[in-house]
C-alpha cells in the first residue's frame, strides 16, 4: 500500500492541488455574491385589465372616470374569492416599480402569475416583463403554478363574472354553446379564444424569455432530462436539452406530460432552481392521454410529487450535490409548500372544521420535507396558498430545509419576498409589504355601477360598498378579507353552532365563559343567563383576578366574536406581518383569554370547539419568524432581525 501511494504520489499532489484551487475558486465566488438580491412574487393572478382580444373587438366596460375600457371582473366575483382579481394588476406594477427602485436586477415568480393561463392574460406579463427588463435590466425566472398551466393541456374555458354594461355581469367564453346567460342579469355571450387556458406548451413557448429556455448569458442552465453537468455545458447542449418533446415524463403509464423545472445560474456562483411541481393524474387509466378532461387539477402539490413524479427528487439530489461541489449557492423555488402552513395545527384545524376545509388536502405531509431536506435543499420559496409563512424541519440525518411562504400580490397581506446572500453561508429575508399603490382605485366608479345594479334586482347578501371609501391598497386588500369573511367563509368554514356563537358573543362575555363552572354549553349559558346568576358572578370574579394580575382590566375587552375571528383569518394569512391591523394591545389581550380558555376542563362541544380556536390562534401568533429573518444555509437556524 505504501508502494502504491508513493508511486501515485504526483497524482495525489496533483489532485489535493485541485481540490484546494476549486475550493478558492468557489469561495471566490460566494465572496463576490455578499450583497446580492433576489425577490420573490408568488401568486400576482395577473388579468391584463386593458388587454384586447385578436379575435373579437370586445374591449369590455367603458370607465367614464378615465375615458378607457377596462376588462374586469365584477367585485362581487372577487369578493367571494381568495384572490382579488382586478385590483391586483396596478399593484404589480406597483411591487415592480419598488423592485426597480431597490435596484434588484434579478426576480423569480413562483407560479400563478396570470389568472388561468389565458393567451390575453400571458401576453399581458409578457409586455410587463419585456418592459421591466428592458428598462431597468432586471432578469425575470419564472416556474409553473397550478394555475398556469390549469392542465397540461389547452382546453376551452371561460368565465361568466366580467362586469358588463349596465353593471351585468358579462360572460366571455373561448367557445359558443359553453354557457347560456340569463338576460335578465347577464349581457350576451361574448366569444373569444383568447379566453381559452392554455397548456405547457403555449405558457413556455410566450414566456420562453423568463427561464423556462436557456440564453446565451446564463453561466449554467439545466434540466432533470438533460445528460450535462456544469463542467461540460455549453448552449448548444442546452439549446438541445430544452426542447419540450425532450421534457416529458410518464406521470402514469401511458401518459406524457412534460414537466418544465430547470436550474439556471444568472451570475457566477448563484443556482436558482424552479421546480414544476404540478402533477397532473389521470381521471381515468384507460382515457386518452391528449384529452385534457381527463386530468385532474394540479393543486394538491407535492403530495403528488411523492407518488407520481419521483424523479424530481433524483434530480434535485444530483444539483444540489453539483451545487455543493461548485461551490455554488442553491435557492429553489417552486408554487408548492414543502412544510405545513398551517403552523403545525393542521390537526387542531381538522378536528375542529373537519378533514375536507381549509385546504387541508394542500398541506404537505411530512416526508415530502424529509425527503427534499435529505436530498440536500436548505432554502426553498413557495407560494400557492397566498399566506405569509415560515416553516422548518429537521431530519433523523441532522439536514435542515426551510420553506418560506410567499404572499400573494391579490391577497391580504399584499407582499413580496427579498432573498439577500450574504457572509457565511446567512442570507437575510425580508418581506416587502405593497400598501400604497397607484390607481388601486381607479375602477371604483364602474363597481359602484354594479352595485346600483344589485339593488335594483333585490340581490341577497350584496357586498358592503364600504369597500369603495378604502384610501390604499393595503386597506383594500384587508376589507376584501373582511368581506370573504362574512359572505363566504363563515358558510363554507365552520360548524353552524361555532358559527352563530362568535358573530353573537362579546370579548366580555367569553372573559366569564372561560371561567364559568357548568355542565351546560355555551351558548345555552348565554340564551339562560338568569338561570346561571351565581356561577357567573363567581367566574367573572375570577376572570377579574386573573386580568389584574396582568394590568389589565375587563374594560379593556371591547372587541366582539366577529372582531376575534377576523383577526384570525388575518393572523392565518400575514403571520407576524398581521399585527400591523390587529394591534399588540389586542394580541396581549387573545392570549391572556387564550390562557383563560386552554386551562377550563369543560369538555361540552361548543367549549371544545372554542379550545380548538383558540389552540389554532395561539400557534398563528407563536411560530417561525415571518417577516424579517436570518438563516443560517449551514445549520438551518432562523433568528428574527425585528
Amino acid at each position: 500500500m505504501n508502494i502504491n501511494f508513493f508511486s501515485n504520489g504526483k497524482l495525489w499532489f496533483a489532485t489535493l492541488f485541485f481540490i484546494l484551487s476549486n475550493y478558492t475558486i468557489s469561495a471566490q465566488k460566494l465572496k463576490n455574491l455578499d450583497g446580492l438580491q433576489v425577490a420573490f412574487l408568488s401568486d400576482v393572478h395577473l388579468q391584463d385589465l386593458f388587454g384586447t382580444f385578436s379575435d373579437n373587438d370586445f374591449k369590455g366596460v367603458l370607465n367614464t372616470k378615465t375615458g378607457k375600457y377596462a376588462l374586469i371582473r365584477t367585485m362581487a366575483s372577487q369578493l367571494h374569492s381568495t384572490r382579488i382579481f382586478n385590483e391586483n394588476y396596478f399593484a404589480f406594477i406597483a411591487a415592480l416599480e419598488d423592485i426597480a427602485k431597490r435596484k434588484i436586477k434579478y426576480v423569480a415568480l413562483p407560479g400563478d402569475y396570470t389568472d388561468d393561463g389565458q393567451p390575453i392574460h400571458v401576453s399581458g406579463l409578457q409586455r410587463i416583463l419585456d418592459q421591466y427588463q428592458k428598462k431597468y435590466g432586471i432578469e425575470f425566472f419564472i416556474t409553473t403554478g397550478n394555475h398556469d398551466p390549469v392542465g397540461p393541456f389547452a382546453q376551452e374555458s371561460g368565465k361568466e363574472d366580467f362586469l358588463g354594461e349596465e353593471g351585468k355581469s358579462q360572460p366571455i367564453f373561448s367557445k359558443d354553446g359553453m354557457y347560456k346567460p340569463n338576460m335578465n342579469i347577464e349581457q350576451p355571450v361574448v366569444i373569444t379564444a383568447d379566453i381559452a387556458k392554455m397548456g405547457y406548451f403555449g405558457i413556455t413557448e410566450d414566456l420562453k424569455n423568463f427561464g423556462f429556455y436557456p440564453n446565451k448569458k446564463y453561466k449554467f442552465w439545466s434540466t432533470p432530462f438533460a445528460s450535462y453537468t456544469s463542467q461540460n455545458y455549453d448552449f448548444k447542449k442546452a439549446i438541445e436539452a430544452s426542447q419540450l418533446s425532450k421534457r416529458v415524463y410518464n406521470v402514469a403509464p401511458g401518459f406524457e406530460v412534460p414537466d418544465v423545472s430547470y436550474v439556471v445560474e444568472p451570475i457566477d456562483g448563484l443556482w436558482l432552481m424552479a421546480i414544476d411541481g404540478n402533477v397532473y393524474i389521470p381521471k381515468k387509466t384507460d382515457g386518452d392521454p391528449k384529452d385534457p378532461k381527463n386530468y385532474s387539477e394540479a393543486s394538491t402539490g407535492y403530495n403528488n410529487v411523492l407518488s407520481n413524479k419521483k424523479h424530481l427528487i433524483k434530480w434535485v439530489q444530483d444539483m444540489s450535490a453539483e451545487a455543493k461541489l461548485r461551490g455554488k449557492t442553491l435557492v429553489a423555488f417552486s408554487h408548492f409548500p414543502m412544510i405545513d402552513f398551517n403552523d403545525d395545527a393542521s390537526a387542531e384545524i381538522k378536528e375542529l372544521l373537519g378533514p375536507n376545509k381549509w385546504q387541508l388536502n394542500r398541506v404537505p405531509v411530512e416526508e415530502v420535507a424529509q425527503v427534499f431536506a435529505d436530498a440536500g435543499l436548505k432554502i426553498h420559496f413557495a407560494g400557492h396558498m397566498h399566506i405569509n409563512d415560515t416553516g422548518i424541519r429537521t431530519t433523523a440525518k441532522g439536514n435542515t430545509l426551510v420553506n418560506i411562504q410567499t404572499p400573494s400580490l391579490a391577497a391580504y397581506i399584499p407582499a413580496y419576498k427579498v432573498l439577500t446572500i450574504q457572509k457565511d453561508n446567512l442570507v437575510d429575508i425580508q418581506t416587502i409589504t405593497i400598501d400604497d399603490v397607484p390607481r388601486f382605485d381607479e375602477l371604483f366608479d364602474l363597481y359602484k355601477m354594479e352595485y346600483q345594479f344589485l339593488q335594483s334586482q333585490n340581490t341577497k347578501d350584496i357586498w358592503n360598498k364600504d369597500i369603495l371609501e378604502t384610501k390604499n391598497y393595503h386597506d383594500f386588500t384587508d376589507f376584501h378579507l373582511k368581506e370573504l369573511v362574512r359572505l363566504r367563509f363563515l358558510k363554507d368554514d365552520w360548524p353552524s353552532d361555532f358559527a352563530a356563537f362568535i358573530q353573537n358573543v362579546s370579548a366580555q362575555d367569553l372573559l366569564v365563559l372561560a371561567n364559568i363552572k357548568s355542565d351546560k354549553d355555551f351558548d345555552f349559558i348565554l340564551k339562560n343567563k338568569a338561570q346561571f346568576q351565581k356561577e357567573w358572578e363567581e367566574a367573572e370574579t375570577k376572570s377579574e383576578q386573573m386580568l389584574a394580575q396582568n394590568n389589565l382590566k375587563k374594560e379593556d375587552f371591547t372587541w366582539t366574536g366577529n372582531d376575534l375571528l377576523i383577526d384570525f383569518y388575518r393572523f392565518r394569512s400575514a403571520d407576524e406581518l398581521a399585527f400591523a391591523d390587529v394591534g399588540e394591545k389586542r394580541a396581549r389581550e387573545y392570549k391572556i383569554l387564550s390562557k383563560m380558555v386552554l386551562e377550563n376542563s369543560d369538555e361540552k362541544l361548543l367549549q371544545k370547539q372554542v379550545k380548538l380556536f383558540f389552540t389554532i390562534l395561539n400557534k398563528f401568533m407563536h411560530e417561525v419568524p415571518a417577516d424579517h429573518f436570518m438563516v443560517d444555509l449551514k445549520s438551518g437556524e432562523v433568528k428574527s432581525l425585528k
